[in-house]
């Protein structure tokens, strides 16, 4: 039984594997369409979410499947003192599959030593989001059509952000790929990712300020947002959240086939005058996050892929 707690649990060429299983999917939808009927997805959520909840739950319903659980913590027996681990062990007595997204750093990976059926990741605190580093990935092939020799530059909260931290340590696999990261000192990148990931892979990196003097120089812009819930002090958030604004003034400045990604939701980060730019690919993430999701379910559930009549793990 395969769990996904961490983009690296997949190797390179599985990693391969799913982003062209979700290409498949995307081409052609109605040919996956009962591939997991009578499985169940579990979506255990102990905190918001909109996207990623729905877009799991749309995925399993796509692949003829179907779903339970919970959208917060305050409706599921962890107000009475449950552990994640009893949730994990009663869970797996009503679903095939698990989907969580917790507060707290390392709660999927607890769950799945106690799980008798597949853990999914769905985000851990400012830790690890490896679905959405999926659909990330997925995302540059298709605008850029290579996952390689790209100069990506992060923009906003590197601290704190899950996705960044996630999406660096896959980027990092493949050859000749350059980072920028754009932050304020306050909300730069952690030291942790500088020295187990960017230095042992000899990466290519800079820690700058000006998101203009950067922009001429990428082939890949990620925005994300002052995460709000991740701040102690009120105060600091207040002054650090208009930090960065993308608006299409400032794209100008950004080569015209550079794709503008962001994980959503958005607050003011990115302007609402960027939509229109064919260098927005934020909502095509969204619609990915589904493709992906699909092919995930598939992938650790074992199904057969229609197409190919082959598993992909």
């Amino acid at each position: 039984m395969r769990n996904l707690i961490d983009p690296l649990d997949f190797t390179l060429d599985e990693t391969i594997n799913i982003l062209d299983l979700a290409d498949r999917i995307a081409s052609n939808e109605e040919a996956y369409s009962h591939v997991a009927d009578g499985k169940k997805l579990a979506t255990l959520f102990y905190e918001p979410s909109t996207r990623t909840r729905l877009s799991f739950e749309s995925a399993m319903l796509s692949l003829g499947g179907k779903t339970l659980g919970f959208a917060g913590a305050n409706q599921s027996s962890a107000t009475k003192g449950e552990t994640v681990a009893d949730t994990a062990r009663v869970v797996s007595c009503y679903a095939d599959i698990i989907a969580m997204r917790h507060p707290k750093e390392g709660a999927p990976l607890r769950a799945s030593m106690y799980s008798s059926i597949p853990v999914i990741n769905a985000g851990d605190g400012g830790h690890n989001h490896p679905t959405q580093t999926l659909i990330d990935l997925m995302t540059i092939r298709h605008r850029k059509g290579r996952l390689d020799n790209l100069t990506v530059g992060f923009c906003g909260d590197l601290k704190f952000g899950r996705t960044v931290h996630s999406l660096v340590n896959s980027l990092v696999r493949f050859n000749d790929n350059k980072f920028y990261f754009i932050s304020p000192e306050e909300l730069k990148v952690p030291d942790y990712l500088i020295e187990d990931t960017l230095i042992p892979n000899k990466s290519v990196y800079k820690e700058v300020r000006s998101l203009e003097d950067t922009l001429p120089e990428l082939d890949v812009l990620y925005m994300t947002r002052v995460q709000r819930e991740r701040f102690f002090n009120e105060d600091d958030y207040i002054r650090l959240k208009d930090t960065y604004i993308l608006n299409k003034e400032k794209l100008q400045l950004a080569p015209a086939d550079m794709p503008v990604l962001h994980p959503l939701p958005r607050v003011d980060e990115i302007s609402t005058d960027v939509d229109t730019d064919k260098r927005a690919a934020y909502f095509e993430q969204v619609q990915n996050g589904k493709y992906i999701r699909m092919a995930l379910i598939m992938s650790l559930l074992e199904l057969t892929d229609p197409l190919t009549g082959k598993k992909v793990l």
